[in-house]
């Protein structure tokens, strides 16, 4: 047998010094969650650079034959009990200043081993050949890829200093402001007050999501008379420095060089003052500090904790709540449960996986839901143990949750704003990951399993020529409109109003227990989907003119999981978004079998094709001058209004707002419409594509020069502009001849569900806030905060944002 250090010799061919531009993992397993401090450590494998747990170091060494590996191994040090915890100063996790979360000491050992047969040898020692001490040092110094793409989140900006502070002007208008005991002008709100430092005026702050903080008083002030800058009173003292500067017009905490002398305007001789209040920043560190979950979600009932397979809470990466709710809701279904964890092995994945498993899909998702599902790293770990680790019955037991780092990665590498470390819509994330699921199986739907969440959906558009037309498109979820004038509870409302009413005009507002929301039933909000509506100026190919048509919806499939997403946000006086303010009373059963389309039926005709050449206007896109003229009132692009007002068919300005505020960020936002006159070259492979959804290859084309050449939003112009879409699926006198939901590769079954889980926002909008998931289990609801994982005491039902339905079989 070889002696050790020969044997590494003979490898040296195989030991590679990183480069800078290579990616180096040492903090993850890139197949399972385990770390340098699981219990057999992580091995680098010196040639790739790729870390794998030694349950699957093996798996490496057959596909790669490389033999030399860094092994890492990380030991929990014992600290004093008594040791000071450390106060972050920054809004950032992992790094110097932020938040540590009192999380333990560990002292880390390296040694270096020879696959197969695992022979070890000592780092450091002189005695190494010095290439591989060369090698292991760049590898140790450098930063690992998986804090690189995930680097810590929540990291506040260094303050500016305002524009605005040299050249304030202040009015003398006598006012000189006390040391203490100051009050809101406004109302009697005695904390969280700001100075407006023009003139004195002291005013309460802004109102937090969860309803504590101000009144709006200041912010408000600020809008009445441009007064830009204010101070918070109690975060005065003699340190300027630490004072709490406010600029409205530049919507952030700032630096104000001329502090002391714009408060001696008013009498106040900073140097005698103490601090009573905390900053902006300090508040937001606070919150996010008594992020208390169960204060969120579940009224401040105490959860009890759940460990074992299934209940894995994932990390919170920043801002990753969107990711992590949308995917533990997933892989509770059949179809994921089975195809990523049940049907398919850690090594199966391995094997099918490229080179580098990181970038692979296939292999990231079943990495989580191996990770989720298994229970290996849903254990309990003590907040408070005794010198001997052991964990003890009184003692607050939680789980480290895994951090979904690599599957990020990879899901999030074709879509620039998942990739950041912004707060993002679930139903957005749901909708991308499941076309990248439904991509990565290349059109097989007998094996992939975002198929389960799939349907389709038939409008029948009825002119006034007696005649019908009928369109088909696909998709994974039901977007439901809220009827606020199906509301149940309309006298308690009717009171609320009043008392409202009454207590503003003596200049109170009314206490959060006092509020009465609106309750609106899910059989209304289905109802309200498929119930008839007028179509004006619908362009008749059978009257040869523009009629009003009635379209009705319904679904021509029912799929295995049933997603209805609550369309929650509307537009109040003024035209401003608004989150609405209702629940809505979901039972856990519900029938939608009436909502299944018949096609054509029997004795009816159906529109006929336009002429190619005869009428271009149907299917040339027109802004309503209306919409576009009170959406430019508001301040909004001329050409992003018209694009508003065409993908909603000029629905309503309200409709073209919500457009707008959601496709803000399009890469094409600015490419000027297409109204003909010019030849414009399509994709024919998007045609394709349109073409396999069903629809006719001369609509596809017109949706797509429409659409600036935009799939999902073509499919959005053929189903905003009936008149123009017919597809001749539906071309022929009988119902017979409609594609079954099995023609096109989708489930199908009976219209009885149940509710299964549920994906809860709180927040004034979906791009900030916090999501959460209450999914049903083992016979009881379940609440999965990031890695928090419990049993739900009182699951928000009639709160949610996404409802998740299982097909009832029976």
């Amino acid at each position: 047998m070889l002696d050790p250090m020969d044997l590494l010799r003979s490898n040296l061919s195989r030991v590679r010094i990183p480069e800078p531009t290579n990616r180096i993992y040492k903090q993850e397993c890139c197949v399972s969650f385990d770390t340098p401090r699981s219990e057999g450590g992580l091995f680098v494998d010196m040639n790739t650079f790729l870390a794998f747990g030694k349950d699957y170091i093996g798996w490496h060494y057959e596909k790669t034959g490389n033999p030399v590996y860094l092994h890492i191994k990380q030991n929990k040090v014992l600290v004093p009990e008594d040791r000071p915890l450390k106060k972050p100063t920054l809004m950032a996790i992992g790094i110097d200043g932020g938040f540590d979360n009192n999380e333990p000491e560990y002292e880390e050992s390296h040694s270096i081993v020879v696959l197969p047969d695992y022979v070890t040898l000592p780092f450091p020692s002189v005695e190494l050949p010095e290439k591989v001490r060369l090698a292991v040092d760049s590898i140790l110094m450098a930063e690992g890829a998986e804090k690189k793409e995930q680097i810590a989140a929540w990291t506040a900006d260094k303050k500016q200093t305002s524009a605005y502070a040299m050249n304030l002007q202040q009015v003398d208008n006598g006012t000189i402001v006390p040391s203490s005991g100051w009050k809101c002008s406004k109302c009697d709100k005695r904390d969280n007050l700001w100075m407006n430092l023009t003139d004195g005026t002291i005013l309460c702050g802004r109102k937090n999501w969860d309803g504590t903080g101000g009144n709006n008083h200041a912010v408000e002030y600020y809008n009445d008379t441009g007064y830009p800058l204010a101070v918070k009173l109690g975060t005065i003292t003699a340190d300027l420095e630490g004072a709490d500067v406010f600029s409205y017009p530049e919507d952030d905490s700032v630096v104000d060089p001329l502090l002391a002398q714009h408060l001696a305007f008013f009498g106040i001789d900073f140097s005698s003052l103490q601090k009573t209040e905390m900053t902006t920043a300090e508040r937001e560190l606070d919150q996010n500090t008594n992020f208390d979950w169960h204060r969120i979600q579940e009224s401040g009932q105490e959860v009890e904790p759940i460990f074992g397979p299934g209940y894995t809470g994932l990390v919170n990466l920043g801002n990753s709540c969107y990711m992590a709710a949308t995917m533990q809701v997933v892989f509770s279904t059949h179809s994921f449960y089975s195809g990523y964890y049940k049907n398919q092995s850690l090594k199966t994945a391995f094997e099918k996986a490229p080179a580098d498993p990181t970038v692979d899909l296939n292999m990231q998702l079943t990495k989580l839901a191996h990770g989720l599902l298994s229970g290996k790293y849903s254990v309990p770990v003590s907040e408070e143990k005794d010198q001997t680790n052991a964990i003890t019955p009184t003692t607050n037991v939680k789980q480290d949750g895994i951090p979904p780092r690599m599957f990020k990665a990879v899901i999030a590498a074709s879509h620039p704003e998942f990739s950041s470390m912004r707060q993002q819509d679930a139903l957005e994330f749901f909708l991308h990951f499941l076309d990248q699921v439904e991509r990565a199986h290349g059109g097989r739907p007998e094996i992939d399993p975002a198929r389960s969440f799939k349907f389709g959906i038939e409008d029948r558009i009825m002119c006034s020529s007696g005649k019908v037309a009928y369109n088909r498109r696909l998709d994974y979820i039901l977007s439901l409109n809220i009827p606020l004038h199906e509301a149940t509870n309309k006298e308690e409302l009717a009171a609320f109003q009043k008392l409202k009413a009454e207590k503003a005009s003596e200049g109170k507002e009314v206490s959060s227990d006092e509020i009465v929301r609106p309750r609106v039933p899910l059989e209304a909000c289905l109802a309200s989907f498929s119930s008839p509506e007028e179509i004006q100026d619908f362009y008749s190919t059978a009257l040869k003119a523009k009629t009003t048509a009635v379209k009705s919806a319904g679904l021509t499939s029912f799929p295995d999981y049933l997603v209805l997403h609550m369309r929650k946000f509307v537009m109040e006086e003024g035209w401003v978004p608004k989150k609405l303010d209702v629940y809505i009373d979901v039972p856990d059963i519900i029938d939608i079998s009436h909502m299944r389309s018949k096609g054509l039926q029997h004795g009816e005709e159906l529109l006929p094709e336009s002429v190619p050449g005869e009428e271009e206007e149907p299917t040339k896109p027109v802004a309503d001058e209306n919409i576009v003229t009170q959406l430019v009132s508001m301040g909004f692009n001329n050409l992003h209004c018209q694009k508003a007002a065409i993908n909603t068919s000029n629905a309503g300005v309200e409709e073209a707002m919500n457009w707008l505020l959601s496709h803000m960020d399009d890469p094409d936002i600015d490419t000027p419409i297409s109204q003909g006159g010019g030849q414009i070259v399509v994709d024919q492979s998007k045609v394709d594509m349109l073409i396999s959804f069903g629809f006719q290859e001369d609509i596809a084309r017109a949706a797509l020069k429409a659409s600036g050449g935009d799939i999902e939003k073509a499919t959005d112009w053929i189903f905003n502009n009936p008149g123009a879409s017919v597809s001749t699926d539906m071309d022929a006198t009988t119902s017979e001849t409609t594609p079954t939901a099995a023609d096109l590769g989708l489930p199908d079954g009976g219209g009885r569900y149940r509710l299964i889980g549920i994906v809860s926002h709180i927040g004034t909008s979906t791009l900030c806030g916090h999501y959460v998931a209450h999914i049903f289990k083992d016979g009881r609801w379940v609440i999965f905060n990031d890695a928090k994982v419990g049993a739900s005491v009182n699951p928000p039902k009639d709160m949610g944002y996404l409802y998740f339905f299982e097909r009832l079989n029976s």
